[in-house]
């Protein structure tokens, strides 16, 4: 079966059908977060550092890092968030832009076999991309949209996802380092996006052979109890072989469908990722109730000593 390694400088990640779903955390990107956008164009990374250790905290397996930028030095930028992510944590990346200067800059200062993200069916761009992942043995997301723009009919996007594989082949590319991304639409604007997602994934699967990943929060756009759909729509992609998504762990429901899933379908050998994070979590619950009853005790015992 196909597995797509990932790696730092000292852990592997492996997105495999046979294997448990590998969550990627989705926060280093500034787009539709002001503050960060402003912190990153200054040259303040904190905050960055802050989202790579929490999501990691929250099982996060990979991290994706995006420095999209409007008016920014993009590729600078990428390059010192890269850095400064692997100088905190251990976790394999994947290097997130549309610029391929950007993406050259990351993988210039990346430690280990990076996720480069991403491809897309466009002709200049497969001929500009390609190359780099061939050239530095890294993995490719391939994103199933051309010249065309993104159709809505699963057949056309699964043509083009066939054309990027054949084409990753050309340059030398296995079908183990191409993971495609089926393009997940909003599910308020298109009611049969789940359908269109499942029906794909599992032509990628069996047909083509590749993982697959998806940004996950895009499903649930616009609507009321946005993590429970995300959560619950990753859960039956999974059922139907998507292996890898960029979302958001520390968002309990959506992490929890997961981990469930994996239960569920075997991947989650004896149940121990499920019972080992449950225990954490009622061990971190009752943990922060016993701070909260000491210290309503200590300022009741000062009050009496008064």
């Amino acid at each position: 079966m196909t597995e797509t390694i990932i790696s730092s400088a000292t852990k592997e990640v492996v997105i495999g059908f046979n294997r448990p779903f590998v969550m990627i955390g989705e926060r280093i990107n500034p787009t539709g977060r002001k503050l960060l956008a402003a912190e990153m164009k200054e040259g303040d990374f904190s905050r960055v550092e802050a989202d790579a250790l929490a999501q990691v905290a929250a099982g996060a397996h990979m991290l994706d890092v995006n420095a999209g930028i409007p008016l920014a030095d993009e590729p600078a930028l990428l390059a010192q968030a890269i850095q400064l992510v692997q100088s905190v944590t251990d976790v394999p990346l994947s290097i997130d832009s549309s610029i391929v200067e950007a993406l050259e800059a990351g993988i210039a200062v990346y430690q280990g076999k990076p996720l480069i993200n991403s491809v897309t069916g466009e002709e200049e761009v497969l001929e500009r991309v390609l190359p780099l992942v061939a050239k530095h043995g890294a993995a490719v997301v391939a994103i199933s949209n051309d010249e065309t723009g993104i159709s809505e009919d699963p057949d056309v996007r699964f043509e083009v996802a066939k054309k990027i594989v054949n084409r990753a082949a050309d340059f030398g590319i296995p079908k183990e380092d191409v993971v495609v991304d089926p393009l997940v639409m909003p599910i308020g604007a298109m009611g049969t996006a789940g359908q269109q997602v499942f029906a794909l994934v599992n032509r990628l699967r069996n047909e083509l052979g590749v993982n697959t990943t998806c940004g996950a929060s895009n499903v649930s756009f616009g609507l009321p109890a946005r993590h429970s759909i995300t959560g619950t729509f990753l859960a039956m992609s999974m059922s139907h072989g998507m292996t890898s998504a960029i979302m958001n762990p520390l968002h309990s429901e959506v992490k929890d469908a997961i981990m469930a899933a994996d239960v569920l379908a075997g991947t989650d050998e004896n149940c121990a990722a499920w019972i080992n994070a449950k225990r954490e979590r009622a061990e971190g619950e009752e943990a922060s109730s016993g701070r909260r009853g000491g210290r309503k005790g200590g300022r009741s015992a000062r009050r009496a000593e008064a």
